[in-house]
């Protein structure tokens, strides 16, 4: 078991690079719209937390997901608030034109 505030382990990830490695004391926007986001909602929910997890307070990161899971309301809100609980506010920004979605984390 790692130990990353969520107690999540990152080993299991099949080969996907990690959406960051490093640090952001900026806010920043991550990538969740590969296909391996595409092919395991699983990996991008577990991606998601890393990147907020690499997000210093008082900064923001971008979540942008992949749209063939649907609005992230319906599957990513309650991850993060399991995982961090009111230290962060996640709120839905907009829909990209290529059908994904964009939720911005404050940390």
């Amino acid at each position: 078991m790692s130990n990353t505030p969520s107690g999540h382990d990152h080993e299991h990830d099949h080969g996907a690079d990690p959406v960051t490695d490093h640090v952001h004391e900026n806010s920043w926007s991550a990538n969740l719209e590969g296909p391996e986001h595409a092919e395991d909602r699983d990996l991008l929910v577990r991606q998601a937390i890393e990147a907020v997890e690499h997000t210093t307070a008082g900064n923001h990161v971008n979540l942008v997901t992949h749209g063939d899971h649907g609005h992230p309301e319906e599957y990513l809100f309650e991850a993060l608030e399991s995982a961090f609980g009111d230290d962060v506010d996640a709120e839905y920004v907009e829909q990209c034109g290529c059908g994904g979605h964009v939720v911005r984390v404050e940390v």
